[in-house]
């Protein structure tokens, strides 16, 4: 690899937002197309019920309706897609449109195509349907329990998924042994723009073109294909600005399937942009894992037995990442430690409730918060101090790389530095004296430490770089972003190992016309993965043009150095050799150097041994009212280690992100059901999200390992908030009521539960 110039590391503010700010972003509602029609979907109001008729001739009659579509008219085309992590995993086939049994309030029925999106909602209200209601479960535990409804034939006890994991032995005598139970909340993705497509069909040429709000263009190109039945080299599949995904929009959803399908099947272009309430309704939903865990520690402070039972709901209808959460939420509970032993079982379980998949973390917060609860509960037990007793048990840097006893392999960190560098950043001690002063005079405070990881980067991305003949540079990555700033990082990356401006260098993404095959954007893998594809595009590229570069410069190519702007030949400055003049010779026709192949351009797939294992340590400080139990942040100091920074303002701007989305999670989000899994909290007059005055400010600090799995050096930060800060807040409030006589209490952190807690303190709230 050629080594870096310097752009890399450096603070450059996000070149993509100028159109963003102005209003003149490109969303798929923005889009136009000749003899556009719309889609309204006719929905079923039951969580669970079985489907006896279906009465839509009156809507077929309403002006201006173009197709009125039922289940029997998509019955012989393929479901969606579900990703199969386990050999005996139960994955029923979930048709385009009910035709039996709903298994989830929203799951789509009748679609209703119109001229105008007004007349597909009136012709849609025309639709009558009959349904027979059936008992529904919300609950994982409840949907397992003896007696519970059966939602798929071919799942014993609703079980979509179970495994367990085990490992080591000998584990010394313990001292005490604690236990906590966590439910998490199922929690809304609310992206600012919700899911949307827009297909249209080229008659002549065979083509379908689908604008949608998608992270990963790729997937919803293969499945399209496969499910209409089309060669995958006549679907493209165009990402546009892209209003959040944080991992809702990782994979394809019946109601974009069918737009597409209808695009094809009427020749005519057809959009459907889903509301608010169908968004919080069907796009799925995240967390929701129940865990019962206990550990057991010596007196001197030594975790010995992790043991976990977890039951995730994966609602009735699998989302594509069904099963993400429920084996992250494993895998990742050794977190930190060097553990004797490990007991964990996990199951997905299916509940009569809207999907549940990957949302921002996806199964690493859950295993984290379980896990950082156990270890404050353990230093509790024992009178340790919560930093000593994660110093004591944290995996030592020289042990890397790691393995640990759920079989996953650390590439690289120093969590003892993390935690160093957490104490000297908030005065610890000096704090900790303080807390006790202000409760020896009556007020509610504590504080509350996390330590965490952060597994990234899984799999390969692409990256294709080409000098054109003026000597700017086109560039196209497989990664496809919705907020993180990709074109401005990916172009220091290529600047850096190119060696050239960042200004000339443009990133294409979200397309896959003329795109490598590429797997798109999630579980924070961009910058290692596309971001190294790129970096060693552009040193291939940067080879070639060495050797032009001597012709140029009659000089030997071991005798050519680059340097920002072109070549020099090494100890003569003056003897330059610019960009322009190396690409302009490269696709002259019958000049090049014996041996070199016309143009400058590479693409390269990157994939790693393993995925990198990013960490940090959170410290909190939170208040009680007393008389209202409302909790108060008083401080928040983080420091994470990402290993390779790229660009320190964006870095810290996605730390910042995901801080403001965990604490939606920490004190108001929640999906809220009744007992048959219809949803409560349908709006944003009842789905609580976080203003932004109400996000504490987060004193960042860094660390730095770098990983030597990908060449850039780096890790992941995206998910990085909302794996450490929810432990830290909730070990900060256990901490204050502990006095009480609260032991855990589980998010969100409403001001009536901590109100109620404090009022009458069980073991737990």
């Amino acid at each position: 690899m050629a080594e870096p110039t310097g752009f890399i590391g450096r603070s450059m503010k996000r070149r993509e937002d100028r159109p963003l700010i102005v209003g003149a972003g490109r969303y798929v509602d923005d889009i136009r197309a000749p003899g556009l029609c719309h889609l309204v979907f006719v929905r079923s109001p039951h969580a669970h019920a079985r489907l006896v008729s279906a009465n839509v001739d009156a809507a077929r009659r309403a002006p201006g309706v173009v197709a009125v579509v039922t289940g029997a008219d998509v019955a012989s085309l393929g479901g969606t897609p579900v990703t199969r992590l386990f050999p005996d995993m139960v994955v029923p086939r979930v048709p385009l449109l009910v035709t039996d049994v709903a298994r989830a309030q929203g799951a789509p029925v009748v679609a209703v195509v119109a001229d105008s999106v007004y007349a597909a909602a009136d012709a849609a209200a025309l639709v009558d349907l009959t349904w027979e209601p059936l008992p529904g479960a919300a609950e994982p535990e409840t949907a397992i329990a003896e007696g519970a409804p059966r939602i798929h034939a071919d799942a014993p006890g609703n079980r979509c998924l179970g495994a367990r994991m085990r490992g080591g032995s000998d584990v010394p005598a313990a001292a005490q042994t604690v236990r906590v139970r966590v439910e998490q909340a199922r929690l809304a993705g609310v992206p600012l723009e919700p899911r949307g497509t827009l297909a249209t069909w080229d008659a002549i040429a065979g083509d379908l073109t689908v604008w949608i709000s998608t992270q990963n263009p790729f997937r919803i190109r293969s499945e399209v294909a496969r499910i209409i039945g089309l060669d995958e080299t006549h679907v493209r599949v165009i990402a546009p600005d892209v209003g959040g995904g944080f991992g809702v929009k990782g994979g394809p959803y019946r109601d974009e399937i069918i737009t597409a399908w209808l695009a094809w099947t009427l020749r005519r272009p057809v959009k459907w942009i889903s509301t608010r309430a169908e968004d919080l309704l069907t796009t799925h939903h995240g967390r929701g894992g129940h865990c019962d865990a206990e550990l057991s520690v010596t007196a001197d402070g030594k975790l010995t037995k992790l043991s976990a039972r977890i039951l995730c709901p994966v609602g009735g209808d699998p989302a594509f990442s069904a099963a993400v959460n429920p084996r992250n939420h494993a895998r990742c509970l050794p977190g930190p430690y060097v553990l004797d032993a490990v007991d964990i079982e996990f199951a997905g379980i299916f509940t009569t409730t809207p999907p549940v998949g990957a949302y921002r973390g996806a199964g690493r917060p859950e295993g984290t918060f379980v896990l950082e609860r156990l270890v404050d509960e353990a230093a509790r037990a024992i009178g340790a101090d919560p930093i000593e007793i994660r110093r004591r048990n944290a995996i030592p840097a020289a042990t890397f790389p790691f393995t640990t006893l759920t079989g996953q392999s650390y590439d690289s960190g120093d969590y003892a530095l993390l935690l160093d560098a957490l104490v000297k950043a908030t005065g610890y001690d000096a704090l900790r004296a303080r807390v006790r002063e202000r409760r020896a005079r009556g007020e509610v405070v504590g504080v509350g430490v996390s330590l965490y990881v952060e597994p990234a980067a899984l799999g390969w991305e692409s990256g294709a770089v080409r000098v054109e003949k003026s000597g700017s540079v086109t560039c196209i990555t497989g990664a496809s972003p919705h907020g993180q700033g990709h074109e401005t990082t990916f172009a220091q990356i290529v600047a850096d190992y190119l060696g050239i401006e960042p200004e000339r260098i443009t990133i294409r993404h979200g397309d896959t016309a003329g795109a490598p095959q590429a797997i798109g954007t999630s579980g924070s893998r961009s910058t290692a993965l596309a971001g190294s594809a790129l970096a060693i595009a552009a040193t291939q590229v940067r080879e070639k043009g060495k050797r032009i570069a001597a012709a140029i410069l009659e000089a030997a190519p071991e005798d050519i150095a680059p340097a920002v702007g072109g070549y020099h030949v090494k100890g003569s400055r003056d003897r330059f050799a610019p960009w322009p003049a190396v690409a302009e010779l490269a696709y002259r026709w019958g000049v090049l150097p014996p041996g070199v192949e016309p143009g400058l351009e590479a693409t390269h797939f990157f994939k790693p041994d393993g995925e990198v294992w990013s960490a940090g340590a959170v410290l909190a400080v939170v208040r009680v009212e007393r008389e209202t139990g409302e909790v108060i942040p008083e401080r928040l100091a983080w420091v994470d280690d990402a290993g390779t920074i790229v660009n320190p303002l964006l870095a810290d701007a996605q730390l910042e992100g995901s801080l403001a989305q965990a604490w939606g999670g920490i004190m108001c989000e929640a999906v809220a059901f009744d007992r048959d899994g219809h949803v409560l909290s349908g709006t944003l007059m009842d789905y609580a999200l976080p203003r932004a005055d109400s996000v504490p400010h987060a004193e960042i600090h860094h660390t730095h390992t770098p990983s030597p799995r990908n060449v850039l050096g780096v890790k992941g930060l995206g998910e990085a908030g909302n794996i450490g800060v929810p432990p830290a807040v909730v070990n900060a409030l256990v901490d204050a009521l502990a006095p009480f006589g609260v032991r855990h209490v589980d998010m969100p952190l409403t001001s009536e539960k901590v109100w109620r807690a404090l009022a009458d303190p069980p073991s737990r709230a």
